[in-house]
């Protein structure tokens, strides 16, 4: 029995988020049944991060215990080949230590949200933006989001059913910029609350359209009160882009 890391993507459209549930299908689900075809055994995935229905992911995490012995590639191609015809691939595979734990191990997160700035709505990038068509100031964007970093409570940000312990939480970066049409807002942390990000870009809004200057964000943050901060943005629009550990688990197999 040896201990793999999985590297994915996918596209979250069409499945009610990374964790396995009864309304539909999930992440973890159809990772699960493609590990157990090809182990002959049910075999329990661990993600870094559980990913809402929608959210996408260009470089989730997961951890499972696989008895097959296999090289790194083998492994890749034959769990592709079980994915089929999802949209969920495995990019690399690592053997790792046996107390590596995709969440626990993490020493950092980052996230991408994408906003497409025009008039007319998503083509090509449809599922995969928030599509508002008044123009947003960006620049004003990445000054008000400057006011979040550090260690605050983030209640302002948090989920209504956010189940953790605590609201603090160190936002290390929080950047937003433009290309072209897409406007992207880059956040990274240890860890996120639940809805953190979307909350956060959500409100981000209410400053690119005018409607509050960037210093309004240290008030919102101050608040500590859902109320204070603006809508939850699409989940559409939220890539989960890296996972970061102390020593990069995929190094020699991303070739």
């Amino acid at each position: 029995m040896a201990r793999w890391a999985l590297k994915l993507e996918y596209d979250g459209t069409a499945y009610v988020g990374w964790q396995r549930q009864v309304n539909g299908p999930s992440i973890q689900s159809v990772l699960e049944e493609a590990v157990a075809r090809l182990e002959g055994a049910a075999v329990a995935c661990i993600a870094a991060g559980r990913t809402d229905s929608g959210v996408h992911a260009e470089a989730q995490v997961v951890h499972a215990d696989l008895a097959r012995d296999m090289a790194p590639s083998q492994l890749r191609a034959a769990l592709n080949y079980h994915l089929k015809p999802h949209p969920i691939v495995v990019v690399a595979a690592a053997e790792m230590a046996d107390d590596f734990n995709a969440r626990f191990s993490a020493v950092g997160r980052a996230y991408c949200y994408r906003i497409l700035n025009r008039p007319a709505r998503a083509g090509l990038l449809a599922n995969r933006v928030w599509h508002i068509p008044q123009y947003l100031d960006e620049a004003a964007m990445h000054a008000g989001a400057q006011h979040l970093l550090g260690r605050h409570d983030f209640s302002s940000f948090r989920a209504a059913g956010c189940q953790a312990s605590s609201p603090l939480r160190t936002l290390d970066r929080l950047d937003v910029r433009r290309r072209g049409d897409v406007i992207e807002i880059v956040a990274e942390a240890r860890s996120f609350l639940h809805h953190q990000v979307r909350n956060m870009v959500g409100t981000l809004k209410n400053v690119g359209d005018g409607r509050w200057a960037p210093a309004h964000m240290a008030a919102v943050l101050a608040a500590r009160e859902r109320g204070a901060a603006g809508q939850t943005a699409p989940a559409a629009g939220l890539f989960l882009t890296n996972v970061r550990y102390a020593q990069n688990p995929f190094a020699g197999d991303e070739e």
